[in-house]
């Protein structure tokens, strides 16, 4: 049975606010930059055309799962509520920026910033359903495979989780997008296929971080597999209790 100090739970603290900091910062990045547009030629097997704006989106995946798994369904569900708010409280600021004039010596004009950022709104309203829709999906699934598993084969329930809800955030996402008309519906099915199977190849590249992050925590706060702390008193609770 694992002692438990303040040092402890100052820690555990420390380390819940540092994933939730790197989570928010990478959903709102990725609705900052959404506008520009890559390729990226696999190994000459496929050529992705994807937005820049996919790039920081899985790691909001991969954190989510690190803390459903170690500290359980109720912190990760708070740690997306809270990247809702912090979304539209960026689309304010861009709001507020847009509408102030720029000098006539400002390095950026009105003309070039809207231009930038004038997408930001239906970027952040679009990207707001399908992540709502994406991440609450897949802390449920991850937390459904959990329990089948009995807290085994976390590869598993990685990547179930992952591979469904990005099927349904790329979707979604796209969906609205061209039905704002912001993006033409001609290319709706070549940018679901190559962000799709971008994210499913980014999920399986991340299975190894997750398991070094569990890991460690895991070796810290001397959990058991399947076991979660609660990062306030880091009381030991097992997750079937916690999904109640």
């Amino acid at each position: 049975m694992a002692v438990h100090t303040v040092k402890d739970q100052l820690l555990a603290q420390r380390i819940y606010l540092i994933l939730a900091a790197l989570f928010i910062a990478s959903l709102v990045a990725s609705n900052l930059i959404f506008q520009k547009f890559f390729y990226w030629d696999f190994f000459g097997i496929y050529t992705f055309e994807i937005s820049v704006g996919i790039l920081p989106y899985p790691i909001t995946f991969l954190i989510t799962d690190i803390i459903s798994e170690v500290y359980g369904r109720k912190k990760a569900n708070e740690v997306v509520t809270a990247g809702i708010f912090a979304s539209f409280f960026s689309l304010l600021i861009v709001f507020a920026s847009a509408e102030v004039p720029a000098t006539s010596w400002s390095p950026i004009d009105d003309a070039l910033f809207n231009r930038v950022f004038g997408a930001t709104a239906i970027a952040v309203f679009a990207s707001m359903m399908a992540y709502l829709l994406a991440q609450y999906i897949d802390i449920y699934i991850f937390h459904f495979w959990k329990r089948l598993t009995n807290g085994r084969h976390l590869w598993l329930r990685n990547n179930f989780s992952t591979f469904f809800s990005q099927l349904v955030d790329t979707s979604t996402v796209l969906f609205l997008l061209c039905s704002f008309g912001k993006i033409d519906w001609a290319l709706f099915w070549p940018l679901l296929l190559s962000g799709f199977l971008f994210k499913v190849l980014i999920a399986a590249l991340d299975t190894p971080f997750l398991y070094a992050a569990v890991f460690a925590l895991r070796k810290r706060f001397n959990l058991k597999t399947g076991e979660e702390i609660d990062s306030l008193n880091l009381r030991r609770v097992e997750s079937v209790e916690d999904s109640k």
